[in-house]
């Protein structure tokens, strides 16, 4: 006998569960990725490093 494929670390899954979540799982890895908009703007992430930060922001300012 083959050992199984997925396995439950915690507890105690019924072998029709871990069935529901393997074909829940194969059908997700079958779906074609949906094709992402046009980003516009900057294509960096939108945070930025502490140490380039000015040293002292109003505790009531916010920045995002």
């Amino acid at each position: 006998m083959n050992p199984p494929d997925i396995r439950v670390e915690k507890g105690h899954a019924e072998p029709e569960e871990v069935a529901a979540i393997t074909a829940i799982l194969l059908a997700r890895a079958a779906t074609a990725p949906a094709a992402s908009p046009a980003r516009r703007g900057r294509p960096k992430a939108g945070w930025r490093r502490l140490e380039r930060e000015p040293g002292f922001r109003a505790p009531h300012s916010w920045h995002g």
